[in-house]
């Protein structure tokens, strides 16, 4: 019994004890707290367990404790909303690069499209072709990692070089500095890279070749809206993009998209290129329209005008097909002067474009 009796005498000593040390404790860091010992209250028994006993000797922890993990009541959904704005701009000036003009390159004109087979390398071929025959220096980029096709159209088989800075030395012909990733890998081999890889490859042409002086940079691109186009966007100052659409309902609604995505951007849409508009009559050399004149209905929703009409004419396929551009082959053909005459619009327009730039 003495032993019993003894070991409680200890237990309040100590608990006594703990109690001073703590007071002096928060003394020192200026912090000012009542603490009273209470002689410690008999654990009820099970049967008389209730809430009323268990928060019976409830205090708020104070305020002022210093290095303190103390639970308050806060609401989170005003703070939230508070700084989501601001919030929200850092991320944004994090995530995206920022457009750096290409050294020597005065305008970038990105050829695009939402459906493939329409055209967009063809018409990015001979327009470049074209703006080289009126003296204007001209490069094109080929942005379809995918699947290109200026190797064969532009009849160039040999590798790039690079100097001494591991620049990447466009190849010349015709004319155009041409490059494309079907020049640096096997002919016959199929490129499977997930997004990050395809736009590191783009990076690499784009901004890793030697394209200076030129006048005007072309860039055929991919169908649709995907990965090249963001990259293009937000990466280099666009002068502009040419759509290039057959008179299908269904590609000129994807084509519309298109326009919408750049313009985003606030980048300009020159035109659009109507291609396979119309056939020839090999006999009566009189003009059959296919498809009818379904362009017209969509040019107040893409928000432009018709630079060129292109015909359905076999020998533009020949012309690529043997890797000379039908508007070399073929001078003096409908497919020709037209690409002759929109080469000149491209000019204007650029022209145009940066007189006002300059007013403003």
């Amino acid at each position: 019994m003495t032993s019993i009796l003894k070991d409680e005498d200890r237990s309040n000593r100590l608990a006594t004890a703990d109690a001073h040390l703590i007071t002096s404790m928060l003394a020192e860091n200026n912090t000012i707290v009542q603490c009273s010992h209470k002689e410690p209250k008999p654990t009820p028994t099970p049967e008389k367990l209730n809430l009323s006993a268990i928060y019976a000797g409830y205090k708020p922890p104070p305020q002022n404790l210093p290095n303190s993990q103390i639970l308050t009541k806060c609401n989170l959904t005003s703070q939230i909303k508070k700084n989501y704005t601001a919030r929200q701009e850092i991320l944004m000036a994090r995530g995206l690069p920022k457009r750096c003009a290409l050294p020597g390159v005065e305008d970038i004109v990105v050829v695009a499209s939402g459906k493939g087979g329409v055209g967009k390398s063809t018409v990015s071929v001979n327009l470049a072709v074209s703006l080289a025959n009126m003296g204007v220096r001209t490069g094109l980029l080929d942005g379809d990692i995918f699947g290109p096709s200026l190797p064969l159209m532009m009849n160039i088989r040999e590798e790039p070089l690079v100097d001494d800075n591991n620049r990447i030395i466009p190849p010349v012909n015709y004319g155009v500095k041409c490059l494309s990733i079907g020049l640096l890998t096997e002919q016959n081999k199929a490129i499977i890279w997930r997004g990050p890889l395809v736009m590191s490859a783009l990076q690499r042409l784009l901004k890793g070749a030697v394209w200076e002086p030129l006048d005007i940079l072309i860039v055929d691109t991919p169908p649709g809206t995907g990965d090249v186009h963001l990259s293009l966007s937000q990466n280099v100052p666009l002068s502009g993009v040419l759509l290039v659409s057959t008179p299908q309902v269904a590609a000129l609604q994807v084509a519309a998209r298109g326009a919408q995505m750049y313009r985003t951007f606030g980048i300009p849409v020159l035109g659009l290129i109507e291609n396979m508009s119309y056939a020839v009559c090999g006999n009566c050399q009189n003009s059959l329209e296919i498809y009818g004149n379904t362009t017209e209905t969509y040019l107040e929703q893409i928000q432009t005008k018709v630079l060129a009409s292109l015909p359905l004419d076999g020998t533009i396929t020949g012309c690529c097909d043997a890797g000379v551009p039908v508007v070399l082959q073929h001078k003096t053909s409908v497919c020709a002067k037209s690409f002759q005459n929109l080469a000149k619009q491209i000019v204007k327009l650029l022209k145009k474009q940066k007189q006002e730039i300059k007013k403003e």
